[in-house]
Parts: C-alpha cells; sequence; structure tokens
C-alpha cells in the first residue's frame, strides 16, 4: 500500500502558538500576545506593509527593508521601513530608512519597491570606504495621490544601513513614463556590470539594463509579453538557481508578481527558467503554459537575498493578497512577510520546476517533545503526518478547530494534490 507523507507546520494567522517563542527580546511579550500576532514571519509593529525591498546580506546582517506606510494601517506615504536579522527569523526593528518627501514643486515623492545591493568596489564613487550599500528604487512622483510619474532613484549608506543619503543627482534612470518600476539590481561578474531588470507593467514588458557605476545605465534587452498576463506586472527578479542532484549545474530564473493560478480575480507570481547572456533573459521553452511560485492567495512581490552567503537562493515574499489587503482584521498593524524559502530546481516529466523549502535555522523553532496522537490535540503547531490513502478515497485533516472554525487539509490521492480549504478558518468576513 502507498503511503504519503505531508508536513504541516501550522503557522496560520489563527494558530497560537504555545512555549516559549523564538529569539524575542523580554519586553516584547504583550507586543507578541497581540491576537493574530504572528509569532515566526515578520511583522511591522504597527501600520501598513507590503512589499520586501532590498534584501541584502551585509557584514554579518541580513537587512529587510520593506513598503511602509509611517501614518496609518492602510497603503500610503509609501517609504522604507527596516529590520535587521541574523538568521532571517529574528527580527530587530530599526528607525524608517529612506521616507516619502515633499519636492520643491508641491508635489511628492513616494519610495516605491527596489533593491539593495553591496557595492563591493566602490564602483559609484559614493562609498566612504572599500564599499557600501546602494539602494535603488522607484520614485513615484504624486500629487493629491494621483500618480505623475515613475523613475529610478538612488541612496546610499556608509554606516551599515542605519542612516541613508538620497543621491543629488537623482533621477539615475527616466523614461518618463508613468509606471516604470521595481528595479532588481545585481553583480554581473562574468561581463563585470550591474543588471537592472525592472518592468513596464501595462506593457507586460521586463527591460534589462547594464551599468558600470550603478549611477548611468543603458538598455540591453527585453523580455515579454509571455506566461500570465491576466494582471499587470512587478517586481521582477532574475537569479541562478542549482538542479538537484546535478552538481554545478545552474539554470536562471526570472520570477514576475502579477497573474494567478486562480484567476484574475487574484494576484500572485509566475517564473521562467531560461539562461541570462548578459544583455536579456532567455526562455527555455518561450511557448510553455504560465509556471506558478505558489498556489495560495498570499504569496507575492517575492524577491531572493542579494549577496547571500549560501550556495541556494532564498526568497521572502508579502502575505497578503490586493484583493482584500486594506481589509485584513489585524491591529495595530497589516501586512506580514513569508518564512524564508530557499530555491531550487528539479527535474520532473514537464521539465525543470521551481521547488522551496523552509531555511534549516526553521527547524530551531520546533520544540523537542514528540507526540503520538489519535484524539484531537489542539496545542500541536507541527503536524508530520503518514497518510496510507485508500485507492479513490480523499483524506481530510481538519487543523486549527474550534466549536466555530477550523482548516481543512485535502489529499487528494487520484490526482496527488493536496487542498487548503479555509473558507471556515477564523475570521473571513473581510472577503
Amino acid at each position: 500500500m502507498k503511503w504519503f507523507l505531508l508536513l504541516i507546520p501550522v503557522l496560520f494567522l489563527a494558530s497560537c502558538v504555545k512555549g516559549p517563542r523564538y529569539a524575542r527580546p523580554a519586553d516584547d511579550s504583550t507586543w507578541y500576545a497581540e491576537p493574530h500576532r504572528p509569532q515566526f514571519h515578520f511583522s511591522p509593529e504597527k501600520n501598513w506593509t507590503n512589499d520586501p525591498n532590498g534584501l541584502v546580506y551585509y557584514e554579518g546582517e541580513y537587512h529587510l527593508f520593506y513598503q511602509y506606510n509611517p501614518f496609518g494601517d492602510k497603503w500610503g506615504h509609501m517609504s522604507w521601513g527596516h529590520a535587521v536579522s541574523k538568521d532571517l527569523l529574528a527580527w530587530e526593528h530599526l528607525p524608517l530608512a529612506i521616507a516619502e518627501y515633499e519636492n520643491p514643486s508641491h508635489d511628492s515623492t513616494m519610495i516605491f519597491s527596489g533593491t539593495v545591493v553591496v557595492d563591493k568596489n566602490n564602483t559609484s564613487g559614493l562609498c566612504d570606504g572599500k564599499d557600501c550599500l546602494i539602494a535603488i528604487y522607484t520614485s513615484n512622483v504624486h500629487k493629491d495621490n494621483k500618480g505623475l510619474l515613475q523613475h529610478q532613484s538612488l541612496a546610499y549608506s556608509n554606516d551599515q544601513g542605519r542612516t541613508w543619503t538620497r543621491y543629488e543627482k537623482n533621477p539615475i534612470l527616466d523614461i518618463q513614463r508613468k509606471d516604470f518600476r521595481d528595479p532588481k539590481v545585481f553583480w554581473y561578474e562574468p561581463a563585470k556590470q550591474w543588471i537592472m531588470a525592472l518592468v513596464i507593467p501595462d506593457l507586460y514588458k521586463v527591460r534589462f539594463y547594464a551599468s558600470s557605476n550603478l549611477i548611468n545605465w543603458n538598455q540591453t534587452g527585453e523580455f515579454g509579453p509571455l506566461g500570465d498576463t491576466t494582471r499587470i506586472w512587478e517586481c521582477p527578479d532574475l537569479y541562478p538557481v542549482q538542479i538537484e542532484n546535478q552538481p554545478g549545474k545552474q539554470k536562471w530564473v526570472l520570477s514576475l508578481s502579477g497573474g494567478h493560478p486562480a484567476g484574475p480575480a487574484f494576484v500572485g507570481m509566475q517564473y521562467f527558467v531560461g539562461e541570462f547572456n548578459g544583455n536579456t533573459f532567455v526562455p527555455d521553452n518561450p511557448k510553455q503554459p504560465a509556471r506558478y511560485v505558489d498556489y495560495g492567495k498570499d504569496f507575492y512581490a517575492g524577491i531572493v537575498v542579494n549577496n547571500n552567503p549560501g550556495q541556494d537562493p532564498v526568497m521572502i515574499g508579502w502575505v497578503n493578497n490586493w484583493t482584500y489587503a486594506n481589509q485584513i482584521p489585524t491591529h495595530p498593524w497589516r501586512g506580514a512577510m513569508s518564512l524564508p524559502r530557499v530555491l531550487s530546481l528539479r527535474q520532473t516529466s514537464g521539465g525543470l520546476r521551481l521547488a522551496q523549502r523552509p531555511i534549516a535555522a526553521t527547524y530551531a523553532l520546533h520544540q523537542k517533545e514528540i507526540i503520538d496522537f489519535t484524539s484531537p490535540h489542539p496545542k500541536t503547531s507541527h503536524l508530520q503526518i503518514i497518510l496510507y490513502p485508500r485507492a479513490s478515497a480523499d483524506a481530510t485533516i481538519h487543523i486549527v478547530k474550534s466549536d466555530s472554525s477550523e482548516t481543512l487539509i485535502t489529499y487528494d490521492p487520484v490526482r496527488q494534490v493536496v487542498a487548503l480549504d479555509r473558507t471556515h478558518s477564523g475570521l473571513v468576513s473581510f472577503n
């Protein structure tokens, strides 16, 4: 008889974590007791957050910047929040990194999504020493909350990201478009130059630019439209990924936020596998149907860590969906980030697929007690289940269950599909 191993980390919004918390400051005990406050997923102390930005490792710290509203718990006044971590799980909140500002013309500039890189050889000429942190982001010029123009700007930090100075000759890239955003920047060693990938959302295109100094950019290529174009494209990322069980062999993956496998009512992420030739991304199969990073409804704007000390890319995304993001019933914050995911490529009968697993540090969150139970056990926060399903019968597990709510996980042995049903998982009236 076939058996099926199912690992279920029950770390949902509604779950209650038992026992000691992981690497939290002592004065955070009240803060982490707030209703629905994630215990292991990053969330701001208060107010609104959406896209993760500028994930980078530098001098022993991971930096997470993120879209943040300093003045409220709904989208607006977009600036960059900031936190640092030693392990991508326990985060220290830092002051606002790059804030929205008013222009002399009395319109304003919000700080949209972007990248932070380590300028290791001071190619920009902006570092006080041999290296520094450089942020490249989209400046969203607006007036009365109406967008006027988007262009790319630069800021730099010479104190490990604690303070930032906007480059006095901004913008560094401007094509005079209302929608032109979300730069991903990385160092491409074969050509010894910086590469920038960013989107023209309504045209479903990714443009590629190259620079020797992070300031002067020349267009080198373009990708798209391709795949899912049911929603505008946002937040591109481009990175090499190792193929499992093939040491030393890798492919490039281009990931984008936009369409969702459930249809245009939701947003999600898709990806393409191929090669980067130094100028543009070339997919292995231009005619392939869309492939999605995540089939859940709460994973968007995922990006990988720049200058990552590990071999494999690590991705963090926004745990939310624009369909209901402004209505999530949490207070005093709204929005959270995913647990970090290690990415690899796996060879399947349908070609290479993106595989994901939690970072190794996640397993340190487990408590040592192991329980073998055959009746309801409400205090469990992680389940490892071996199912022996009948040939055609679904197997359903009820988790986070109470008199009025439950979440269902069902395995269909015929289709070999695992489905999550959160119809009655708690507070669901907001959507």
